[in-house]
């Protein structure tokens, strides 16, 4: 069988740039929302060229997008047909602001699922797989095009909405899945209920853990303490969010980079301060317009994802679409400026994981005399002996990783709170 062949970089940015000039005349000016805005920026209806197209029109940010659904309730005015068209709402998970509304035609949910077919096929994943949703089905559209996508593939899927970890837990083994679908978190908390309530885990079938919502998914120490639970399993990690669907899927050849289909979005990376472009190599902000979602699009969306794109033009597995090195990084607003040194919840998450005697942590902000400070609530394994040496390690790992000194203070077992979304371990004081 012949060796698949990808479209090069400059195929691929001309398919970008006709698919943009489409996406710019469909909206035209029955889209309230962008006609409105780009009439305000003297923004041009239509562009000659990217370069016009990334110096003209103005970004999109979640706070417009907030306000519009809040003055023009309950969608807002960013559609572009009669509301009849539409046939799905979700909605943010509202974890970092206020939730947003999203509407979407036969269309544009068609484009998503085969978006997520491609995330499950370059996962590995095949018709005969057997597929866990461990995550209740609820409002936020990433269950919901996933399970469809894995109907698509011709998979039996297998929903585990509405029962407790421990009822998932058996279900995982009773039904034979052999990919389990949740966030990274969520995976290693379902394995600890396993072992807590003697449930086998050698007897799993689980060949794959496909994670999202964290960036844990393309962090090595937590991926190899993943595939530790789960005997047998590899991790693999991809990206999304409801407003703008699924972006990105793992690479095959290096595990922790994540490949945007570029075929569906047209991305950019900025520095989240200025909004000029950053190098490649260098961290920015992932900036995203939709290629594919003309009925609810968005342009120059930021996305508020910290990102690094890789240098190279063409990857180890032959592709040329942006490559983003280490994953999802984490978010642009979750930085925090300790005695001048900035600390990304990722990198306290890569140092941590790293040692597999803990079980939970917690991260406390709090500031005094206007100075932030950071300590860390650490949860050990149960039936370590020494847990204040392990607080010791850590706050020598963090010191000599950012040389800050972060405090470390051992909890009892089964103190600090389980998530089955995305984890919310960062606690303001």
């Amino acid at each position: 069988m012949p060796p698949e062949v990808f479209p090069r970089r400059q195929v691929i940015v001309q398919r970008q740039f006709e698919r943009l000039r489409e996406l710019l005349r469909a909206i035209g000016p029955d889209n309230t929302f962008y006609s409105a805005k780009y009439e305000a920026a003297g923004a041009p209806g239509k562009v000659a060229r990217l370069h016009d197209f990334y110096e003209r029109f103005p970004f999109t940010t979640k706070e417009e997008l907030v306000l519009d659904q809040a003055t023009t309730p309950p969608y807002g005015t960013n559609l572009t047909f009669p509301l009849e068209r539409y046939t799905r709402c979700h909605q943010t998970s509202g974890t970092s602001g206020v939730p947003l509304r999203w509407l979407d035609t036969p269309e544009s949910w068609d484009g998503m699922l085969e978006q997520w077919a491609t995330v499950m096929r370059v996962s590995g994943v095949a018709p005969a797989d057997n597929l866990f949703f461990a995550f209740s089905f609820g409002p936020f559209l990433g269950f919901w095009t996933a399970f469809e996508a894995g109907l698509r593939l011709g998979c039996r899927c297998l929903p585990g909405g509405g029962m407790s970890s421990v009822a998932r837990a058996r279900a995982v083994i009773d039904l034979g899945a052999t990919v389990l679908c949740c966030t990274p978190t969520y995976a290693i908390h379902l394995a600890e209920v396993a072992v807590k309530e003697n449930v086998d885990l050698s007897r799993s079938q689980v060949k794959t853990v496909l994670v999202a919502g964290e960036p844990g998914g393309s962090i090595l120490a937590v991926r190899e303490h993943i595939a530790s639970l789960w005997p047998g399993s590899r991790v693999v990690d991809h990206h999304g969010m409801t407003e703008v669907g699924p972006v990105s899927f793992e690479c095959p050849a290096r595990p922790g980079v994540l490949h945007v289909m570029e075929s569906a979005y047209l991305p950019e990376v900025v520095d989240p301060a200025t909004g000029a472009q950053v190098e490649a190599g260098d961290r920015g902000e992932l900036v995203l317009t939709t290629l594919n979602r003309t009925g609810s699009p968005l342009l120059r969306y930021r996305t508020g994802d910290l990102v690094k794109a890789s240098i190279d033009d063409i990857c180890e597995c032959g592709r040329s679409d942006l490559a983003l090195e280490g994953g999802i990084l984490g978010r642009v607003d979750e930085m925090v400026v300790v005695r001048g040194v900035n600390v990304y919840p990722g990198a306290l998450d890569q140092i941590i994981r790293a040692h597999s005697d803990v079980a939970e942590y917690q991260v406390r902000i709090s500031r005094a005399q206007s100075l932030v400070e950071l300590s860390v609530n650490l949860e050990p394994r149960k039936g370590l002996e020494n847990p204040d040496a392990l607080a010791r390690q850590l706050e020598g790992a963090f010191e000599s990783a950012l040389n800050l000194r972060v405090p470390v203070l051992p909890v009892p077992p089964g103190t600090l709170p389980r998530f089955e979304m995305k984890a919310q371990r960062w606690v303001k004081e």
